[in-house]
């Protein structure tokens, strides 16, 4: 890619990165490209579709959470992996206001441009909870579908303005009950009332 079709592009994704965190994954591609300062043709001739300009502002993120389960795998506690790489996954979906729908059916849909990176997303977390089941720290009756759902609610939870002030305590209930650490723990509640704070 020439230099100046380069520039153009990061300016179309920087520009497309704005207008979504402002109004969410639906915001017009005419809208885009009028802030851009750019005709409709232009920015369809970089990204075709809105999920092919959805792909290129996200693959970025994608790839940076699926390289944080990584690292986490190595450097941190099967729990405490599992729970930071959670947390993250669930602080970047809230950014970009509506792109967990998309996220969700992308996983289902090989024809998505989306489809890859959240497939390879989704075998990141996975892995990170394989591990701590593994070690008896998570509850053996989920699956990396199930955490890349709760991904998903958790982050819409945010989206919603009512709601969003209980989100943070909302992820620590979703959390506990993840793993079998947590909920044991909060077991002994009733004799130990402060124990689960």
């Amino acid at each position: 890619m020439r230099a100046d079709a380069r520039k153009n592009r990061d300016h179309l994704l920087a520009v497309a990165g704005t207008a979504i965190t402002e109004q969410g994954v639906d915001v017009s591609l005419r809208d885009i490209a009028r802030r851009a300062d750019v005709g409709l043709a232009t920015l369809l001739r970089h990204f075709p579709t809105r999920e092919a300009l959805l792909d290129a502002l996200l693959r970025t993120s994608f790839d940076e959470l699926t390289a944080k389960a990584g690292e986490l795998e190595t450097s941190s506690s099967p729990e405490d992996a599992l729970v930071s790489w959670l947390r993250d996954c669930v602080a970047w979906t809230t950014e970009y206001r509506g792109v967990t729908v998309l996220m969700a059916a992308a996983i289902d849909d090989t024809e998505s441009a989306l489809h890859a990176s959240c497939v390879t997303l989704r075998a990141a977390g996975a892995r990170l909870l394989t591990r701590a089941q593994a070690a008896g720290m998570a509850r053996s009756d989920i699956d990396g579908a199930d955490l890349f759902a709760l991904v998903a609610m958790l982050a819409w939870l945010g989206d919603q303005p009512s709601l969003a002030p209980r989100a943070d305590h909302l992820f620590e209930v979703v959390a506990s009950a993840i793993l079998t650490t947590a909920r044991s723990s909060c077991a002994e509640e009733e004799r130990h009332p402060r124990a689960c704070g």
